[in-house]
């Protein structure tokens, strides 16, 4: 078995670090912040322009999102008022009635690439920097920057005073680079979708009145100087406020929350990871959630650990805030009031994310399935790990989000995965796209190139990707090398076209049974027959594009039951035959319900 040793050749990446100092002004909720940034080229080309994402500027009416909000059919409700009735709605964006002191910007002073002063402008959410001397490849520049920002209403993941009455969700809330790789600048203007990101180090200090407790990404350098995580701490104040330190290695983003009734519990994994929980203890109930959610937090740190590759940061922080769940560098806001089995479906979620979207830096403005949907994967495999462990499992553990997937390829609201995340008509189809059948893409691999390749190829993947910057093709590529199994055509149809799957056992007569493809996209099949003696076999059918085929795979279903490999079937042929020895009595078409048949009535034949 050929196993990748390293990234693609001529793999390459951009470099980042942060050192940002932050006044905060709780009273009027803004703040001034300056930043250092070491910006390192490894393009292999000069850099005349650079680019940051200022993403509060979202939040002002007249933006592309507040125009997003008004035009899109089913605008998410939490950022949008129905002014008409359930039966004939009629949206109203939230952001077009943010007054002045309620609306979001970051407002740019200065900035400076090695002391010298650049010119700059400010298009919507991207702040565009024309530099005075190019940035060289292989060089590290220093660019300097200086803003006053003001924080908005809390409409979509960041912001002020939350439902739930948390003062301060600080996402996407500083001057962010922008990302630029092989295929050039990322420059998406911010419309509550998602993000890509260098990575890099933050030294982080937040200056902010005393009586707040803060939860952050990274690593709290001074917790004996603030509120909250030490019953011996001194709060060294100056002019009234607390320094809050953090530091963080190897992210791509920094979030902050900050409240002055959070308080901080604390557990460790296995492996000595230190995750912090950072709530209002509202009632009894609301405290006992979090601190329930905590042990099980631990428990599926652990889980994916293993599974996923090893969780490499030291902590990891779950704030309360935000208006659901967000994932950031070492950090998650999730929304708090929640009853246990909610709260730790949305932790778990966001958790997640620290494998598929912050250890491997995926385009989500591209990429948004293997994003989302892998990390539904993740959470769905440790969700049924810890609470169905004496339990009866399902042969499928993403039957639910098949389920979702077929109601949404029957809808006429599908469009393809490979549309840029922006771009949906729909919200119902996007967040069908990027978490259901990204998920389903996931589980389905493991149906063509088998369960336990499937495994070696998430802890191969992690092996080789972890801190870069994949595509779904490098996950691919790993799969292929793993499995041995030609993977272009699944790709390719399952991703880039709404194409859907359809297998028929169109007869059994004797001792021939004749199977038929009612749809346009191939795939391999399991077919079970169970014979008038009671006994049964297992019918495997690769698929020639494949040019290869998967191991036997250990599933209750098929214990003590012969697999019997017959030739393979090609796409361009509509139907496929073959005889068995014995009588067939019952024929499935894979009984583990892996395989996204949209029609599964005639996937099961019985001889009367």
């Amino acid at each position: 078995m050929n196993i990748l040793s390293a990234q693609r050749k001529g793999y390459w990446q951009q470099a980042v670090d942060y050192n940002m100092d932050i006044d905060v002004d709780e009273n009027t909720y803004q703040y001034k912040g300056k930043m250092s940034l070491k910006y390192t080229n490894n393009s292999g080309e000069p850099l005349n322009k650079v680019y940051f994402h200022l993403y509060f500027n979202a939040f002002q009416p007249g933006s592309m999102m507040d125009y997003r909000l008004s035009h899109i059919a089913d605008p998410d409700a939490r950022m949008a008022t129905n002014l008409g009735t359930k039966e004939s709605p009629q949206w109203q964006s939230r952001i077009a009635q943010l007054q002045p002191e309620q609306i979001g910007y970051q407002k740019i002073e200065s900035v400076q690439l090695n002391g010298k002063q650049t010119t700059f402008k400010i298009n919507g959410t991207i702040l565009e920097v024309s530099l005075p001397e190019s940035i060289k490849d292989g060089e590290t520049a220093t660019l300097d920057l200086t803003w006053h920002a003001q924080i908005p209403e809390q409409i979509r993941r960041n912001g002020r005073n939350s439902k739930e009455g948390v003062a301060l969700s600080m996402a996407q809330w500083y001057p962010k680079m922008a990302h630029f790789d092989e295929f050039g600048w990322h420059l998406d203007e911010y419309i509550a979708r998602e993000f890509i990101a260098p990575f890099g180090n933050f030294d982080v200090k937040i200056h902010i009145n005393k009586d707040y407790v803060l939860g952050a990404s990274g690593v709290l350098q001074n917790p004996m100087e603030v509120k909250g995580y030490h019953k011996k701490s001194k709060i060294k104040t100056t002019n009234n406020k607390a320094t809050w330190h953090y530091k963080a290695k190897n992210i791509h983003d920094f979030a902050w929350a900050a409240d002055t009734k959070f308080v901080v519990d604390s557990t460790k994994t296995k492996e000595n990871v230190t995750i912090y929980a950072v709530y209002i203890p509202t009632n009894k109930e609301i405290t006992n959630n979090w601190k329930q959610a905590l042990g099980y937090s631990a428990e599926f740190f652990d889980f994916c650990s293993d599974k996923f590759g090893p969780y490499p940061w030291p902590t990891y922080t779950i704030a309360q805030g935000g208006d659901g769940g967000m994932e950031y560098g070492t950090f998650t806001l999730v929304t708090g009031g929640r009853n246990i089995k909610s709260l730790v479906g949305v932790i778990f979620h966001e958790a997640a994310h620290s494998w598929y979207q912050h250890l491997f830096g995926i385009n989500e403005t591209v990429d948004e399935w293997f994003d989302e949907g892998f990390t539904s994967y993740v959470e769905e495999l440790g969700m049924q790990h810890i609470f169905l462990k004496k339990g009866v499992h399902h042969s499928n553990p993403m039957i639910d989000a098949y389920r979702a997937y077929y109601k949404l390829a029957l809808s006429g609201k599908e469009e393809p995965m490979s549309l840029l995340a922006d771009y949906y008509n729909t919200n119902y189809g996007y967040s069908n796209q990027a978490y259901n059948k990204g998920a389903v893409m996931a589980e389905q691999l493991g149906y063509i190139i088998g369960k336990e390749n499937l495994s070696k190829t998430f802890l191969e993947f992690y092996n080789i990707w972890k801190f870069k910057h994949p595509t779904p093709n490098d996950f691919k590529r790993v799969a292929e090398n793993v499995s041995g199994i030609n993977l272009k055509w699944y790709f390719n149809l399952f991703v880039n076209t709404t194409r859907k799957i359809d297998y028929a056992i169109s007869n059994v007569e004797g001792h021939t049974i004749s199977i038929e493809n009612k749809s346009d996209l191939p795939m391999p099949l399991d077919i079970l027959v169970e014979y008038a003696d009671g006994s049964k076999e297992l019918f495997y059918i690769p698929l020639r594009e494949m040019r290869g085929q998967k191991p036997a795979e250990d599933y209750e279903i098929y214990n003590g039951v012969k697999r019997t490999v017959l030739s393979d079937w090609f796409w361009t042929k509509p139907s496929y035959e073959f005889k068995t020895a014995k009588q067939p009595v019952k024929v499935w078409i894979d009984p583990t319900e892996r395989l996204a048949d949209i029609e599964s009535s005639n996937n099961y034949f019985e001889v009367k």
